[in-house]
């Protein structure tokens, strides 16, 4: 059977929308959406979001879910990536004494309210690697078990990540061999860091380290990643951290394209924000082409 409501195409709802990289995954997996009902706060990914996608629905806060005017019933599919810090090993591990990361409930709360109106919804969860204390307590609230896929198969971008769905017969893709070669920018506005005599150089196996001012501890903005290997894992904070070691021996930061690629994203679509900001909503956002291995499964008959 295909995927779509009685109306023809599908209804969506995405919670922590951000940059509404499920449209984009919806579009690519050739999925007709009549109506995509956006969760967002922030202004400035929604910018782009309505830069891209005018008709999207921005309904705001997800902690007032109570009050949106939805027909529940009419929803097909759930998505979203509930925020992460809470359970990340780059933050405190308050798991969900986070507040931001707590907010998983929300989103198993409105799952539930759902499907009182439509059983059969379809739902993905996106979130972090993470203990499997954690992790348990989502597939516990969902019914389900997370699959683990990490974005290098397809992307230039080491990014794992769990996630939970009911969409059946999901598998982990071909390795498409992506590397940061692959996605640079011809002739873009290229920023080089600066090299002086103090500069401080290790060479690792994925990534140069590199030290200016003699205080490096090899965190992600001090590292400058290979063009034959693929890039760490983005962040929020990925305006100034994505960066590579050039053939002729300099570091240069990543262009708004290049991350956008590391993200599979289409060249220039956070150009409706500044740079810095778009780079940093990349790195809160989605790789498009895992979500689109995931979402293309609604388009095959169920066993």
């Amino acid at each position: 059977m295909t995927f779509v409501s009685k109306s023809g195409g599908c209804n969506v709802l995405s919670l922590f929308d951000g940059i509404s990289c499920g449209q984009v995954a919806l579009e690519r997996a050739g999925i007709e959406v009549n109506n995509y009902y956006a969760s967002e706060i922030n202004l400035k990914a929604i910018a782009v979001t309505m830069d891209n996608y005018p008709n999207t629905i921005q309904i705001g806060d997800v902690e007032n879910w109570r009050n949106w005017n939805i027909d529940w019933s009419s929803i097909d599919l759930l998505i979203g990536g509930s925020p992460c810090q809470g359970f990340s090993t780059a933050g405190k591990l308050l798991n969900f004494k986070d507040e931001r990361s707590k907010l998983f409930f929300v989103y198993s709360d409105i799952l539930q309210h759902i499907k009182k109106f439509n059983p059969n919804v379809k739902f993905l969860l996106e979130n972090v690697k993470m203990k499997q204390e954690f992790q348990d307590v989502i597939s516990q609230y969902l019914g389900v078990k997370p699959i683990l896929i990490n974005s290098s198969l397809l992307s230039a971008q080491n990014r794992p990540r769990l996630y939970w769905t009911n969409i059946k017969n999901i598998n982990l893709p071909k390795d498409k061999g992506i590397v940061l070669k692959d996605i640079i920018e011809e002739n873009g506005d290229y920023q080089y860091i600066e090299d002086t005599k103090t500069i401080r150089r290790t060479y690792k196996e994925n990534y140069l380290q590199y030290d200016i001012n003699g205080l490096g501890h090899g965190s992600q903005d001090q590292r400058a990643f290979y063009l034959n290997g693929k890039h760490g894992c983005l962040d929020t904070g990925a305006g100034g951290k994505a960066k590579l070691l050039c053939e002729d021996g300099r570091v240069r930061k990543l262009t708004r394209i290049e991350v956008e690629r590391l993200q599979t994203l289409p060249d220039n679509y956070t150009k409706a924000v500044s740079v810095s900001e778009g780079k940093n909503r990349c790195g809160d956002a989605w790789t498009v082409d895992v979500i689109v291995h995931i979402l293309s499964k609604l388009k095959e008959r169920e066993v």
